[in-house]
């Protein structure tokens, strides 16, 4: 029986995937893909819709009852944090109404976690290919951007307030969380699974131009120089294995979110 993943169109996931979407993991199962923006897939995990999935970091607290973290495939590093961007000169975001990827997405946590002591007036939830243009059109005051809009944003006229990642890297000195992959308990055997997918990893690495044609279908008309800007900056040796860092970090953020009641805490057991 096909196993059912889901993970975003973007270049990082679909340069990591490629090879086990495509069956050339052996031992590994045939896959069935849905390909979502990660704040619909974070709210179908909830629901156990998919047997392997890519969630954010900031959901976990939600899903570890019923899904494995696993220690590869996710996006996680250092210089690729979230953005706050603005069109004006504004030096802090009061009285502002920001657009934000989604409510349990890792860049709304950090964000929140930033902003604790100047928080906006409100916020509303845009999908993130639509939150540059609408800042840029002033439907918006300010707004949290992530992935390749960082290599973007000065095309919309628009500038950055805040790095979040800078932000979070200065603070704690560890790597940014942004996407993890998970393992459903019911269906997954996650040592398989982590053994499938760093496979699908070393092939992209081994052979970048097997997934170009794949990689380019799904970018969302992305230009091909930004879509190796992007692929280098969050496939990195976090993709390959957390580590202690990469844990380290993961464990830091939802520390902070549960101690300042902005998520539940995460289970005991994991």
């Amino acid at each position: 029986m096909p196993l059912s993943l889901a993970i975003s169109p973007c270049p990082n996931d679909t340069f990591v995937f490629h090879a086990l979407v495509h069956g050339l993991v052996p031992d590994a199962p045939p896959v069935t893909v849905t390909y979502a923006d990660v704040d619909v897939t974070n709210t179908a995990a909830e629901r156990g819709a998919f047997d392997l999935v890519k969630v954010s970091y900031a959901a976990l607290p939600w899903l570890l009852d019923d899904y494995h973290l696993l220690p590869c495939g996710g996006a996680l590093g250092r210089g690729c944090g979230p953005l706050v961007l603005t069109r004006d000169d504004r030096t802090d975001l009061s009285g502002a109404t920001v657009a934000v990827p989604g409510d349990r997405t890792t860049a709304y946590l950090l964000f929140r976690l930033w902003s604790a002591d100047r928080p906006p007036a409100s916020v509303e939830i845009v999908p993130f290919h639509e939150i540059m243009p609408a800042v840029a059109a002033g439907r918006y005051d300010a707004g949290l951007v992530i992935h390749e809009a960082r290599f973007t944003y000065h095309r919309h006229g628009l500038s950055a307030l805040v790095d979040l990642g800078e932000w979070w890297e200065g603070d704690t000195g560890l790597p940014i969380p942004l996407g993890a992959i998970l393992a459903r308990k019911a269906t997954v055997d996650p040592v398989a699974a982590a053994d499938w997918i760093r496979t699908s990893v070393r092939r992209a690495w081994a052979d970048p131009a097997a997934s170009r044609d794949y990689v380019l279908a799904h970018a969302q008309e992305m230009e091909p120089d930004v879509v190796d800007r992007h692929i280098a900056l969050y496939v990195n040796e976090f993709t390959a294995d957390l580590g202690e860092a990469g844990r380290a970090a993961v464990d830091a953020l939802l520390t902070r979110a549960a101690t300042a009641a902005l998520t539940p805490p995460l289970p005991t057991r994991r």
